[in-house]
């Protein structure tokens, strides 16, 4: 009742709280086994301790944070067991949308939507955007996913590249994204040749190769809720 009372009066809505969380988690601006506490989320936010449960459970479900019992929020750390089993997921899941996509569904102008991605990645990475860069190598690969309009099949893939950006967090500095933007191209000119073989074969080595340089070494990032959220909420807020 009090989170509904709250959103009449035109306070900032769980869904927005969990979106400014989400993103600072992906853009490494939170760093995974950081504690999210309630009482400065609440400061943040200006909003009281409803909404913010409401945005941490929705956030739990997505695996981006842990919710634990007279512990509190943290935002997750995935071990190296699940590291290992999301990218075989993805491996499964990234070959057949490669196949589907090139046999029947690509048109040239939706692949050529997908390539102007791959060049704001680039530009990106010249341009040292890092929070960009994170987010646009996570794009290529569910815009892609978006081709074969199967809406489940995406749902699956948007919560698994979530996942594997937080582990990119875990295990790379900023700065350092193991998602190649050249191997993007190569993935996409297969396609576009009418090589489906050749496109899934790159696809695999692709993930492969991720999975490999995300587990380099670990890195520790920026842990002050304030710093990480509050100069965008402020902004936000204020709208």
């Amino acid at each position: 009742m009090a989170e509904k009372t709250e959103s009449a009066r035109g306070g900032i809505k769980p869904e927005m709280i969990a979106a400014h969380i989400r993103n600072a988690i992906l853009e490494h601006r939170l760093a995974p086994g950081a504690k999210l506490t309630e009482s400065q989320l609440c400061e943040i936010f200006g909003v009281n301790r409803g909404p913010i449960r409401l945005a941490l459970a929705q956030l739990e479900n997505e695996r981006l944070v842990d919710l634990e019992p007279n512990r509190g929020a943290y935002v997750a750390s995935p071990s190296l067991q699940e590291v290992h089993e999301i990218f075989e997921m993805r491996r499964i899941v990234e070959q057949a949308v490669v196949e589907k996509v090139g046999q029947q569904y690509g048109t040239p102008r939706q692949l050529k939507t997908i390539g102007t991605t791959i060049d704001s990645e680039r530009k990106a990475f010249e341009g040292r955007d890092f929070a960009a860069w994170t987010r646009l190598s996570g794009q290529f690969h569910t815009e892609l996913a978006s081709l074969t309009g199967n809406t489940v099949l995406c749902e699956c893939l948007n919560g698994l590249v979530a996942r594997s950006t937080l582990i990119s967090a875990l295990y790379e500095s900023l700065g350092r994204s193991p998602c190649s933007f050249e191997e993007h191209k190569a993935i996409l000119f297969a396609i576009e040749q009418g090589d489906v073989q050749e496109a899934a074969e790159l696809m695999r080595l692709h993930l492969q190769a991720v999975e490999v340089k995300m587990l380099d070494r670990a890195h520790q990032a920026n842990t002050d809720l304030r710093e990480a959220l509050g100069s965008v909420v402020g902004r936000q807020v204020k709208k």
